[in-house]
């Protein structure tokens, strides 16, 4: 299963970001194969990746931005379960270990604002082995270049991605995908 996921993600290497639930149609509507919902809570989430996954594209939950459901491996758990995405994303280790414990196909999300932003990154990608890594912002092409040399996993550029321009630099410079809030993006997988 995680090879497919990394297949569907590298043949479609825009992904919609989505921030609230009523954009959800109209990602589903475009070329794009991957949703990341960094938005929902426990009343909505269930039927959310229920719609996402009945017209055959990927849902990927971000745990952190889940309302009502508690920081840990039981809220991990619950996600896991009883929402049953395609995979999870998350900035907290204990969350991201958690997953990949239970199966799921783990994204661990990381913030670059130093060089020391960027060894703390891969020494904590090492420490839980995520099946991917989004980087943000992903328009530091220089940074993504030394995390893609360091980590030997699958990155995915996100944040303040707002030109095609911007789509090409980070995907040239080793992301396998970039995720983007910004609707006009998400046709570039044409």
């Amino acid at each position: 299963m995680r090879s497919e996921i990394l297949a569907d993600i590298k043949e479609f290497p825009v992904i919609a970001a989505i921030r609230d639930v009523d954009e959800v149609d109209e990602a589903l509507s475009r070329n794009i194969k991957c949703v990341f919902l960094l938005t929902g809570s426990i009343l909505n989430i269930k039927y959310v990746v229920h719609c996402i996954k009945k017209a055959h594209k990927r849902a990927f939950v971000h745990l952190d931005l889940l309302e009502g459901i508690s920081k840990d491996s039981e809220g991990t758990k619950y996600i896991v379960e009883e929402v049953r995405p395609d995979g999870v994303i998350t900035t907290r280790s204990n969350l991201a270990l958690s997953a990949r414990k239970m199966g799921m196909f783990t994204i661990q999300r990381v913030f670059i604002l130093d060089s020391l932003a960027v060894d703390t990154a891969v020494k904590t990608i090492s420490q839980v082995e995520p099946d991917a890594v989004e980087v943000l912002p992903g328009v530091l092409t220089k940074t993504l270049k030394r995390i893609v040399q360091r980590v030997h996993i699958p990155v995915v550029a996100g944040g303040l991605i707002e030109t095609p321009e911007e789509v090409r630099n980070a995907l040239e410079s080793g992301a396998v995908a970039i995720s983007t809030t910004r609707k006009s993006l998400w046709d570039l997988n044409s």
